[in-house]
């Protein structure tokens, strides 16, 4: 008897995954048995109702694959039928990508940049005061080293200028974060309207996507609905990650992951790297946020102006991608999204979750998508 195994690779981009270096980070590889069998034919008989093989990204990059193979040799199956994963939704989609959500205003993406300038002209503003002595030894004018008293402490005029840049985008974040708790606030005690989106069969990856959506009532300061949908992966379990990584979770955790923070996330939500940055400030009294964080590896169809009622056509996402799976360390995930325009208090999004069948081939993708990770810099 020859044992069969499924093997996954994962190594996911961490937040802010433009600042990592992919090779420093471990790949983690999880082996599951899925059985022992006398010939390669029993084995393949049972590949057949599994989704297939696919590889997403390369060794040397963010990489995301699952393979078959059966004693040394790797199989894959001829298949005549889309293979459906049945297993249940993940936590992480129930608590944070179901249902209503608001968009962040966009000033908390353009205080961020800001931030990021004053302290470039912080860092300028020190290296001048330091090396002024040499100007002034080597003859040349310079400006700014007088001293202003406010009261009975002498303060470099330069700081008159730069400290009130330095705080100032600090101030107006911790406006926008209440201003954004007042937007929740007044989302909490309306009662939009949920759609009936209906879906016509069947829903494969890579193939279009026909589908209605119908609202018992249209409010009066809605303009218009776009709906599109996407594909990405989401984060993998941290305690799954640890534990194939053979890290205690209490130690030093591998490159990649942050050490623990309590309150930060729930236990098998996802693997804890974000850190509280990839949303705003947000209500406590709702599970997992009114804010969408966009998946890391993502992408994202074109974008279709909705009639109430009619059929929708929507072509896939720039693939090829394989179909949903829901496993702790591999998670594929398709979503249907309805991007609703509001004369005031910004866009809303309703977000429907798939079970989207896999294509009948093996998926291979070398060029993943990368985002962020911050709701703020959503595309939609």
């Amino acid at each position: 008897m020859t044992p069969l195994h499924q093997v996954q690779h994962v190594r996911y981009p961490p937040f802010e995954a433009g600042r990592w270096l992919p090779q420093a980070l471990p790949i983690t590889q999880r082996k599951q048995h899925l059985g022992d069998f006398a010939t390669k034919e029993e084995a393949l008989k049972l590949l057949k109702t599994l989704h297939p093989p696919f590889e997403l990204g390369t060794k040397d990059g963010w990489y995301i694959e699952t393979s078959y193979v059966y004693g040394d040799e790797t199989l894959e199956a001829q298949r005549t039928e889309n293979v459906t994963d049945d297993a249940p939704f993940v936590d992480l989609i129930k608590h944070q990508r179901r249902g209503w959500y608001l968009i962040p205003n966009p000033i908390h993406h353009v205080v961020r940049q800001f931030i990021n300038t004053v302290v470039l002209v912080l860092l300028a503003a020190l290296f001048y005061l330091f090396i002024s002595p040499l100007f002034l030894l080597l003859g040349f004018p310079v400006y700014g080293l007088e001293t202003v008293r406010w009261g009975l402490l002498d303060y470099p005029a330069l700081a008159v200028f730069v400290v009130p840049l330095l705080f100032a985008p600090l101030l107006v974040r911790v406006v926008a974060n209440l201003v954004e708790l007042q937007r929740q606030n007044r989302f909490l005690r309306s009662d939009p309207p949920r759609p009936e989106i209906k879906l016509t069969p069947p829903v494969i990856a890579n193939q279009p996507l026909r589908m209605t959506v119908s609202f018992n009532e249209f409010l009066s300061d809605w303009n218009h609905i776009d709906v599109f949908w996407r594909v990405g992966i989401l984060p993998p379990s941290r305690e799954v990650l640890l534990k194939e990584l053979n890290r205690l979770p209490d130690r030093q955790p591998p490159p990649g992951l942050t050490t623990e923070l309590p309150h930060h996330w729930i236990v098998g939500l996802d693997d804890g790297t974000a850190g509280g940055e990839d949303a705003p400030m947000q209500m406590q009294e709702v599970k997992g946020g009114l804010f969408l964080r966009p998946m890391r590896i993502m992408a994202t169809s074109e974008q279709q102006r909705l009639q109430d009622g009619e059929e929708v056509l929507l072509q896939p996402p720039q693939g090829p991608w394989p179909g949903s799976v829901n496993t702790d360390l591999v998670r594929v995930h398709w979503e249907c999204i309805l991007r609703i325009d509001r004369s005031k208090g910004g866009a809303l999004l309703w977000v429907e979750p798939l079970k989207v069948a896999h294509a009948d081939v093996a998926s291979v993708l070398p060029s993943l998508p990368l985002h962020d990770g911050r709701s703020e810099l959503d595309i939609t």
